[in-house]
């Protein structure tokens, strides 16, 4: 009789580890226009390479090129670029004001800012997002103002929160920002839940969910995409892939599937991977699958390939698990940088207009920190009140909660 064999189990690694040479040899990426544009109402099976793609816009070159090309004029492209530049410059200043104690907490989006800048523009007014804590852009292509943000994150008197979430954790009905969720995953199954009643009532209003890599590895995504694809729910389904999570390489949540995308076949629903840098790419597919979910064709699920430049939060130190200069090789470059090259191409933008910009955007982001910091911050000046704990708990106060607010002194 053979000796059976010793069991053993494969355990993931990313290709290099501090200190080593960054490597993206693994990550295949389509020359720009290589990628068709299917009809909306192509079924899944029949655009089944589009999960192991890259789609691409921008050439490197700087010209934008192929059949996802040609959606947004000059004007709204610099719409675009500035939205972008003003993210990046509020995430220096907060970045600076945890450094400083004035808040405690703050997660950047260096390096993925076309994908939540870039996706809000496809959107109408009344659909709803369902983000992760990396999706401020939503808000600032919105035109959400920027002091109410930073008010949430000191959670000073003026918060419109009043102290009752984490910093940077969002939240406006108006602008179609649903609460943020500290539990990560659970905003994917609220989403389609959410799909599924604007369904229901009659409604025209579409909802999009939104993941990072590592939090696919949660049962809530698998969860959600039963119930999408078994109701064909207007809900478009975003995976943001910035290779990695707080301390794991997107490896591990991604398992044998080869992509994240991939998972959508599995669930017959239509997947596509696009560069997340590409801003041009990120409106054109989010058009795309926002059109199917309109025209009751179902769910879409698209994966942003993307690079978290910056740490996982203030919390983190990247350091101590990937090369320090791995986002300097990360091929397919600064999203900020690429759109304004675009533009100079085109002709409708400057080095002297960028720089320009640059300097217009950080005094209205610092006017606007001003503004905010005259209520307070962490440890300085205005509060809440407690009084507010015990409101917008329930439509009428019972009677526990009217004791405990006496004796609170309210």
């Amino acid at each position: 009789m053979v000796e059976p064999a010793h069991l053993s189990l494969h355990v993931p690694e990313p290709a290099v580890r501090p200190g080593g040479e960054p490597d993206f040899s693994n990550v295949k990426i389509a020359k720009a226009a290589a990628v068709p544009r299917p009809p909306v109402d192509a079924a899944a099976e029949d655009i089944r390479d589009l999960a192991y793609s890259i789609i691409r816009v921008l050439n490197r070159d700087g010209e934008a090129v192929g059949p996802w090309a040609g959606l947004l004029t000059d004007d709204e492209l610099r719409t675009g670029l500035r939205h972008m530049m003003t993210l990046r410059a509020f995430d220096a200043r907060m970045l600076m004001a945890q450094r400083q104690g004035k808040t405690s907490f703050y997660m950047q989006h260096l390096g993925e800012e076309a994908v939540s800048c870039a996706f809000r523009k496809a959107l109408q007014k009344g659909d709803m997002n369902f983000p992760t804590y990396r999706q401020a852009g939503l808000l600032i292509a919105d035109d959400y103002p920027m002091v109410e943000m930073m008010n949430q994150i000191f959670s000073n008197e003026a918060d419109p929160l009043r102290g009752r979430q984490l910093p940077i954790m969002y939240s406006s009905k108006e602008h179609g920002f649903f609460t943020i969720s500290g539990n990560l995953a659970t905003q994917y199954v609220q989403a389609v839940g959410w799909a599924m009643a604007s369904a229901i009532k009659n409604d025209s209003r579409i909802a999009a969910a939104w993941i990072g890599d590592g939090s696919t590895a949660e049962s809530d995504f698998h969860s959600a995409l039963v119930f999408a694809s078994t109701y064909r729910a207007p809900v478009v389904l975003n995976v943001v892939n910035n290779q990695w999570a707080i301390s794991t390489f997107q490896g591990i949540a991604r398992g044998g599937s080869g992509t994240f995308a991939a998972r959508g076949l599995g669930f017959g629903i239509p997947a596509l991977r696009v560069d997340g840098n590409d801003y041009l790419a990120v409106y054109a597919v989010a058009c795309w699958a926002a059109e199917r979910a309109r025209r009751n064709l179902g769910p879409t699920l698209v994966e942003y390939v993307t690079y978290r430049v910056g740490a996982h939060s203030t919390s983190d130190d990247p350091s101590a698990y990937r090369p320090k200069t791995e986002s300097e090789a990360w091929p397919l470059g600064d999203p900020v940088l690429r759109l304004k090259k675009h533009l100079i191409v085109r002709g409708a933008w400057s080095e002297e207009r960028h720089v320009q910009a640059e300097a217009e955007i950080m005094d209205e982001v610092i006017t606007a920190q001003r503004k905010a910091e005259e209520h307070g911050t962490l440890h300085a000046g205005g509060k809440p009140s407690v009084r507010d704990i015990f409101e917008g708990v329930y439509a009428e106060m019972p009677p526990h909660l009217r004791r405990q607010r006496q004796q609170a002194g309210y």
